[in-house]
C-alpha cells in the first residue's frame, strides 16, 4: 500500500478547478443526459418524410419498442425533431409535454443508449465505461463518448485515466482519420497518462508518450493545427515545468510566433494558470505568458489575463503596448488601460497619468472599453 501515496498525492495536483475539457470545444450533448432527461425513450422507425417546420425539420416515426416509460405504446406514431432525414431506425426522446426528438441509430446505438451508465453516477466511473467506445466504429458511439470526456470535469478524467489506453491515445495524435476536432482532447489526455506512468514508475511509457506529444509539436506545419493547444497542455502535464523549458525554447512565446501558435500557447497556459497550480507555479505560467506581449496577434488577451492573474511585474512592457501596438489596434489600448487602472503599483499610476495627458480623447474611451474599476485616477 505505501507504494499507492506517490500516485494519490501527484493526481491530487492535477485534479481540481476545471469544469470540462479546455481543448474539445463545443460538444452535442450525451446520449445518456438526454436518456435520463427524457419522459420516454423508444426505439423507432422513419414513417414519412421530413417537413419544415418553423422550429426546425420533423418527421414521422412509428414506435417499434420502448426503452424507458409508457406514455406512448408500439404502434403509435410521434412526430419528432431531427437535425437530417432519417432513412431508418430512429431513437426517439420524449418529454412530458409530448415533444420528440430523433437519432439516427442502428442495433449497437440502440444498446448503447440503454446501457450507458446514467448521469448522475460517480463521474470518473462513468468514464471508465465509456473509455472503450472513444474513436468506436459506430461513428455516433463514437462521438458520444468523446462528448461524455468533453463535459467531463478534468478531475475525472485523471481518477479515470486508468481505463484509457495509452497506445491507442498515442496513434490517435498522428491518425489522418481522426476527426481534428478530437485531437486537443487526446493530447490532453496523453498527458494524463503520461503523468500517470510517471508516477507508477513506468519510465518507459511515460517517455513514449511524452514523444507522441512533441513530435507534432515540432512537425513543420501551419498555424492552425486543430488540437495544438491540446498536445501543449497534454505537455504540461506531463512534464510540468520542463515542459514550459521545452515550449520557451522552441520559441512558442517569441514576438514572431505565428498568431495561430501564439493563441493556441497562451490557451495552454490560461489552462496551466487555472488547472495545474500544483503542479506549475503561476507566477512562472504568468511570467512566460507576459513573454508574448510582445507578439501583437495576442498583446491585448495576455494584457487582460496579467491583469486577471494581477501579475503586475509586466506593467512596464503592458504600458509600452499603448504606442508600440495601440496606434493600430484599439483592443490593444483597451487592454492597456484596464490593466492600468487594476494595477495598484505607483508606477501603473504615473503611466496612466502620462498617456491621459498625452492622449485625452483615447485615453478616456479606452477606459470606458475596458470598464475596469478606478484606480485612484480621476
Amino acid at each position: 500500500m505505501k507504494y499507492r501515496w506517490p500516485i494519490v498525492i501527484a493526481f491530487s495536483t492535477l485534479a481540481g478547478g476545471v469544469s470540462a475539457c479546455p481543448f474539445c470545444n463545443v460538444v452535442g450533448r450525451p446520449l445518456a443526459a438526454r436518456r435520463d432527461a427524457a419522459a420516454v425513450v423508444a426505439a423507432g422507425e422513419a414513417a414519412g418524410s421530413v417537413r419544415q417546420d418553423p422550429a426546425g425539420p420533423r418527421q414521422p416515426f412509428t414506435v417499434r419498442s420502448l426503452l424507458r416509460g409508457d406514455r406512448v405504446a408500439v404502434g403509435d406514431e410521434v412526430d419528432g425533431r431531427v437535425a437530417g432525414p432519417v432513412a431508418g431506425t430512429a431513437v426517439l426522446f420524449g418529454d412530458d409535454r409530448g415533444d420528440w426528438e430523433a437519432l439516427a441509430a442502428d442495433e449497437a446505438v440502440l444498446g448503447y443508449v440503454a446501457a450507458a451508465p446514467v448521469a448522475s453516477a460517480d463521474a470518473a466511473d462513468r468514464l471508465r465505461w465509456f473509455a472503450g467506445r472513444l474513436e468506436d466504429p459506430n461513428a455516433t458511439i463514437a462521438a458520444d463518448a468523446f462528448s461524455e470526456f468533453g463535459v467531463a470535469p478534468f478531475a475525472a478524467v485523471v481518477a479515470a485515466s486508468a481505463a484509457l489506453d495509452p497506445a491507442r491515445l498515442r496513434g490517435w495524435l498522428d491518425e489522418p482519420g481522426i476527426d481534428p476536432r478530437r485531437r486537443g482532447f487526446y493530447g490532453l489526455a496523453v498527458g494524463i497518462v503520461a503523468r500517470r506512468a510517471a508516477d507508477l514508475g513506468d519510465e518507459a511509457e511515460a517517455r513514449r508518450c511524452v514523444a507522441a506529444l512533441e513530435r507534432p509539436l515540432v512537425a513543420p506545419g501551419s498555424d492552425l493545427r486543430a488540437g495544438f493547444d491540446g498536445l501543449l497542455g497534454g505537455l504540461l502535464v506531463a512534464r510540468g515545468e520542463a515542459a514550459l523549458d521545452w515550449l520557451v525554447a522552441r520559441g512558442l512565446v517569441a514576438a514572431d510566433t505565428r498568431a495561430g501558435d501564439a493563441r493556441h500557447m497562451l490557451a495552454a497556459l490560461r489552462f496551466a494558470w487555472e488547472d495545474l497550480a500544483d503542479h506549475l507555479p503561476r507566477q512562472r505560467v504568468a511570467a512566460i505568458a507576459a513573454r508574448l506581449l510582445a507578439n501583437p496577434a495576442v498583446a491585448a488577451d495576455v494584457a487582460v489575463d496579467l491583469a486577471r492573474w494581477r501579475h503586475w511585474a509586466s506593467v512596464e512592457d503592458v504600458a509600452a503596448l499603448w504606442d508600440a501596438a495601440g496606434r493600430d489596434d484599439p483592443l490593444v489600448r483597451r487592454a492597456v488601460a484596464g490593466y492600468l487602472r487594476a494595477c495598484p503599483l505607483a508606477s501603473a499610476r504615473r503611466h496612466a497619468a502620462r498617456i491621459a495627458a498625452a492622449s485625452p480623447g483615447a485615453w478616456q474611451a479606452a477606459v470606458a472599453a475596458a470598464a475596469w474599476p478606478p484606480q485612484g485616477l480621476d
